[in-house]
């Protein structure tokens, strides 16, 4: 056995995507990061030994605009682009290939981290190290730094440095939570066991083993349902253990969910009742349990029931999340009730930065399922995708608590903006909070471009005719209000017989910039359809706002009568349609809850089309302003820089230029694409898009300075770009009194998107 002691600037135990992107964060802001992780593959439960699709703030395409940005962004969509299929070892290069990147960034794969070295009375204790046993190379190693993160999810580290924390259900008295128990207790969420079958092409067999449990002596068959084209996360309902404990009883809650899977397995490949699972074998059956919930640590904020339902704007806000209030019942898949209670805020929800350290454990944070949270609470931020964003947001505080020499709390309390600046900086998870930071040059300087976006409108041509779609339900289209909206002409399609239609037509406000659905009345209005069609009317609204923000034209059910549908995006704008009964919102297995805006509002199926509209007047929703101090993603309008067209490569056509009254020197140039946040990703691909780099993210492009003669000096050339945040550090200091980008071409959008560009000089 060799006894070996490293120090570096922060430890982070834990190697899921919270580990993962916290150590990324931190190595990149220049600190010397440990990640130890006690499995051979990183990505805890996202990894191909437990294989759970990584969902987030979108829910599935629930909520609009909402796909997370940041180290998190950039999973999805080299992912999206290395591996279209959705192979989960693909997966596991993925995230293993952007920790490898970091020069800065030690990993420890196979360690397990068992004891930990903290002094201090219990409210005011410090982590002075933390010792793991690396596995299979008897390598003892004793990890010291100035700051500790636990993304271990099950918090043992912080349990063994005396963190307070909480495990099972706080009392509905506690903090007033409407979905709390009347009394505390200990019931958790269970945990999952995961499988994959595959087509053959020919009858295989299966002869259960002897410990496959007989679904006839469970609840199963009554209560859950089975299907032979269902594969991985399909099963979540496969869950067990919360009425256990989760950690101490993991070897119980294996062999449990492994005989059921069997006993599943079992029955459609032997009860008769499934023909097509005749071809069809086993491929794969996870041997680790994917646990959902364990301790949740006490920090200066516990997150509520209410924050999230509420959509609270925390002034320390460092990520968003976007899934429901999600509990399951504590039997798992024994319980005779559905799986799944679900209740989704009207937008994204908020956390704070005082729920990722610790209440008296001085240099401890935390990200991932264990951060300060109540179980009804936690329901929601569990999900693995939040769970990074809240990595990134704690390893990004770690290393200016290390820069600074202040603790996690003191950069809570005295540094608020540097937080919130340095995450911006990152193009992290945040929404709703401007740039404000005094380093970045392009703040104080007067954006111009070649061109911008002026005429929302969709309508047919020859090439894209559309499709007649049924008003037999409320449909809508979300536009900018940016500076108005005066009038909007929608394509109709009259009743089929001779007399007019009288469609009415109203106009809702989104109630929050960070919602997209319709939940405050403006005003309402009718329009007179003629028979046949389509024909152009008229819907006058006279609306001009105090300010800039997103609204929803809604056209009520008519019969008879239809808009006009085309398959292509329309820049900031979105259509829905009302869901109509029978149509499942989420999951056809989990019932919803009445009075949910976003569920009533749907956006799937339609997205990337447009019902034909035009408005008017003219919108500054996509002005060259909006790439410079603005909020780099979609927050009651678009916030981005658009062009009218895009003028090929080799011409400086296409341009977003930054001017100063007096010279400026620039060390770093960054900039912000548009990659449509929209648009859903997932890691193992349970939804499946066309695309494997976004369209709207451009291709090739320059950044170029204005010399003293007056010619533009190129500091930067791309021509296979396909990330949405370049960082461009520049070989030497330039002096100059203009800056400009030049898009030479997208992956197949019609126009160049840029949400932010951003220059910094020395010292910055």
């Amino acid at each position: 056995m060799r006894e070996e002691e490293t120090r570096h600037d922060i430890v982070v135990v834990g190697g899921g995507l919270a580990g993962v992107c916290a150590a990324v964060a931190a190595a990149r802001l220049g600190r010397r990061v440990a990640l130890i992780h006690n499995r051979p593959v990183l990505g805890g439960n996202s990894s191909s030994e437990v294989r759970v699709w990584v969902c987030g703030a979108t829910a599935h395409g629930v909520h609009r605009w909402a796909r997370e940005s940041g180290i998190m962004g950039e999973l999805y969509t080299e992912n999206q682009y290395r591996n279209p299929e959705g192979n989960p070892y693909y997966w596991d290069q993925v995230v293993l290939d952007a920790v490898l990147a970091e020069p800065l960034l030690d990993l420890y794969l196979n360690t397990d981290v068992r004891e930990v070295e903290a002094e201090g009375p219990a409210d005011a204790r410090s982590v002075r190290g933390c010792t793991g046993w690396m596995m299979g190379s008897e390598r003892r190693i004793t990890f010291r730094a100035e700051q500790f993160l636990d993304c271990t999810g099950d918090g043992l580290l912080g349990h063994l440095a005396g963190a307070r924390y909480r495990i099972g259900r706080e009392a509905r008295a506690e903090h007033g939570e409407p979905w709390a128990p009347e009394e505390a207790d200990d019931a958790l969420l269970g945990s999952t066991i995961l499988f994959h079958t595959k087509d053959t092409g020919r009858p295989v067999k299966f002869v259960a083993p002897s410990y496959a449990r007989d679904l006839a002596s469970t609840p199963i068959l009554r209560n859950r349902v089975l299907r032979t084209g269902d594969n991985g996360c399909d099963y979540w309902w496969i869950e067990w253990g919360g009425e256990l404990d989760t950690v101490h009883d993991n070897e119980r809650v294996r062999d449990e969910l492994q005989a059921v899977v069997l006993g599943i397995w079992d029955h459609i490949k032997n009860s008769g009742e499934f023909p097509d699972a005749d071809n069809l074998t086993m491929e794969w059956v996870g041997s680790l349990p994917g646990k959902r919930e364990y301790r949740r640590f006490v920090g200066d904020h516990v997150l509520t029931q209410q924050d999230i339902l509420e959509q609270r704007p925390f002034e320390d806000r460092v990520a968003f999340g976007g899934w429901s209030v999600d509990l399951h019942p504590v039997q798992g898949m024994y319980a005779d009730e559905p799986g799944a209670r679900q209740r989704y805020a009207d937008g994204v929800f908020h956390i704070p930065l005082r729920c990722l350290y610790s209440v008296n454990v001085s240099n401890l944070l935390f990200a991932g399922r264990n951060i300060s949270a109540t179980h009804i609470a936690f329901g929601a931020t569990r999900v693995m995708a939040t769970c990074a964003t809240l990595g990134e947001a704690a390893g990004t505080a770690a290393a200016l608590c290390v820069g600074m020499g202040l603790t996690p709390r003191e950069l809570a309390l005295k540094e608020p903006e540097s937080v919130r600046r340095t995450l911006l900086r990152q193009d992290a998870s945040v929404i709703g909070v401007a740039d404000d930071d005094p380093g970045n040059l392009a703040l104080g300087a007067v954006a111009t471009a070649s061109s911008h976006l002026s005429r929302l409108a969709a309508g047919p041509t020859a090439a894209e005719p559309g499709e007649r779609y049924p008003l037999d339900r409320d449909l809508a289209l979300l536009l900018p209000a940016d500076p108005a909206v005066e009038t909007v002409d929608l394509l109709v399609h009259g009743d089929t017989d001779t007399a007019p239609a009288e469609l009415t037509v109203e106009l809702w406000d989104t109630g929050r910039p960070e919602n997209a659905v319709p939940l405050g009345h403006l005003t309402t209005t009718t329009v007179a359809v003629p028979s046949g069609g389509p024909h152009w009317v008229t819907a006058h609204f006279g609306h001009r706002p105090p300010a800039a923000h997103n609204v929803v034209v809604i056209v009520r059910a008519h019969p008879g009568a239809a808009l006009v549908l085309v398959p292509h995006r329309t820049d900031g704008v979105l259509a829905l349609r009302r869901r109509a009964e029978g149509d499942a919102a989420v999951d056809h297995d989990i019932p919803e809850e009445e009075g949910q805006a976003v569920l009533e509002w749907q956006a799937r199926g339609l997205r990337r089309h447009t019902f034909c509209f035009r408005l008017s007047p003219d919108t500054r929703a996509f002005h060259s302003s909006h790439a410079v101090g603005g909020f780099q993603r979609p927050y009651g309008g678009p916030n981005m820089w658009s062009s009218d067209a895009l003028i090929g490569a080799g011409t400086d056509g296409t341009w977003l230029r930054l001017d100063w009254d007096l010279e400026q020197t620039l060390t770093e140039v960054r900039v912000v694409f548009d990659d449509d946040v929209d648009e859903y990703l997932n890691n193992l691909h349970r939804h499946r898009t066309p695309f494997e780099v976004m369209p709207e993210l451009v291709r090739a492009y320059r950044v170029q300075a204005l010399s003293p003669d007056g010619t533009w000096r190129t500091l930067v050339s791309e021509a296979a770009n396909r990330r949405r945040h370049r960082v461009h550090r520049l070989a030497a200091p330039v002096a100059t009194r203009a800056l400009r980008l030049v898009a030479d071409a997208t992956h197949g959008a019609p126009r160049a998107h840029v949400s932010a560009l951003k220059a910094y000089g020395e010292g910055r």
